[in-house]
């Protein structure tokens, strides 16, 4: 099999997401045959440096030998059995881990982030429901935040170009201020910016919180609002205002989970315990599908009874698949043979090291980092030149060419990559990082 007939096989038949499919008509999909550690190679053997982590899924390196082994066991004993009245060992297991890590006791499994955000929005209306407060039934976000994309995450999504075409059918969210640090005012400290925002939702709260249901954030940065970092101590108010005023407060750990931050998860950071915690992505280190909701004794508590309607009745049909519950399982189990967050610290450093050039680029501006996630927006005016038209489009296809898979999120450049980097990896993507702006820049 060659790349051009794998290419046109797929934009015959396959409906790419998050794609307007026109634009492969200038630079059509990459191919890929098989991949290694942060590689992706093609049907014709050229490789990529997986810089993004394949949408932030991979965390260890792809065709991992653990988790590769994991799998392979699992599946000479059990490959599915439905969750409803039935039980299995990897997701017995794996909630308990789960509950051990985060201190929320009762998991109930998904597919992917929208799923899990859908199963946390429905179990706390559903919670005030069955304690006899139905009104408590709304929801408030972050500004910029994104949740995913099936109709119940849009609606506490922040993020125009996901639901402005599915506008009749969102009830949407109310949006209070983020503490986004690159809001700051003149003075202003990172801590003064989420003391301002925690202002703002403090307001709402006042007002609204007879009606709120839930708070949802994602901990600690706002992933597809540009990489929007913010200050812990906003966590830390949340959770107070929240407690204030009977609210819940959702961790949406999807993307900022399982070390991404440079704590086990991001909520960590703050000292703080939410009500429910969503997982994916990394869960089952970028093998398979699997999200998870956890939530406390009390949410679940008000759900057992003896009658049926009061239970939570969502399901679907692949509910805790032992496969991906084992892989995640493998996954979390190298967390724990292999010291990741300690050895992480020392990858960042190393890393910071190589992206310095980039960094001091007199077109970045905003050059951050938290943990493992870097990110640079770029003003493409700094030279006296014009905007340059779709931006994030033309630097991905300058990173391809440079052997990297880098994907800016508008103007906001951002680096992600698997925990299995070395220095001389490291040095490959920071060049290609660099050399694509150079090569994007060059076209204005």
């Amino acid at each position: 099999m060659d790349n051009l007939t794998m290419i046109q096989r797929s934009l015959r038949h396959v409906w790419h997401p998050c794609t307007q499919m026109k634009l492969h008509e200038s630079q059509p999909p990459v191919p890929i045959a098989r991949a290694e550690g942060v590689w992706l190679y093609d049907f014709e053997g050229k490789r990529y440096l997986d810089g993004i982590s394949s949408w932030w899924v991979n965390l260890f390196g792809h065709n991992h030998p653990h988790i590769k082994a994991a799998l392979l066991d699992q599946l000479d004993r059990l490959d599915h059995v439905m969750l409803a009245g039935f039980t299995h060992q990897p997701v017995v297991e794996l909630s308990e881990r789960l509950a051990a890590l985060t201190g929320l006791g009762h998991a109930f499994y998904g597919s992917d982030g929208a799923s899990a955000t859908e199963i946390a929005l429905k179990m706390s209306a559903h919670y005030w429901r069955n304690t006899g407060r139905p009104e408590k039934c709304r929801f408030i976000g972050l500004a910029g935040g994104y949740h995913g994309e099936t109709v119940g995450a849009l609606a506490v999504t922040d993020i125009a170009i996901f639901r402005e075409a599915y506008a009749p059918l969102v009830r949407l969210a109310a949006t209070v201020p983020s503490p986004d640090v690159r809001g700051a005012l003149d003075g202003e400290s990172a801590a003064d910016v989420a003391r301002r925002a925690a202002a703002g939702l403090q307001s709402w709260l006042a007002q609204h919180h007879a009606q709120t249901a839930a708070l949802i954030l994602e901990p600690m940065v706002q992933c597809a609002a540009g990489m929007a970092m913010y200050d812990a101590s906003y966590l830390r108010e949340a959770r107070a205002l929240c407690d204030r005023y009977e609210v819940h407060l959702i961790a949406d750990e999807i993307a900022t989970g399982f070390g991404r931050t440079g704590t086990m998860f991001a909520h960590q950071q703050a000292g703080i315990k939410p009500d429910f915690i969503c997982l994916s992505k990394g869960l089952t280190g970028g093998t398979l599908p699997l999200s998870a909701v956890l939530t406390t004794d009390t949410v679940y508590d008000a759900f057992y009874d003896d009658d049926v309607a009061r239970g939570f009745l969502h399901s679907h049909s692949y509910t805790g698949n032992p496969l991906a519950c084992r892989a995640a399982l493998a996954t979390l189990e190298l967390f724990v043979q292999t010291n990741v967050l300690a050895r992480n610290a020392e990858l960042a450093q190393l890393l910071d090291q190589a992206f310095a050039p980039l960094t001091r680029h007199p077109s970045v501006r905003n050059a951050r980092r938290l943990g493992m996630i870097w990110a640079w927006d770029i003003d493409e005016t700094a030279s006296g030149a014009a905007p340059l038209p779709h931006f994030a489009h033309r630097y991905a296809r300058h990173a391809l060419a440079h052997g990297v898979v880098l994907r800016p999120i508008g103007n906001t450049l951002y680096a992600m990559p698997p925990y299995a980097m070395d220095a001389e990896t490291a040095a490959h993507l920071a060049h290609g990082a660099l050399a694509a702006l150079e090569a994007t820049l060059a076209e204005i």
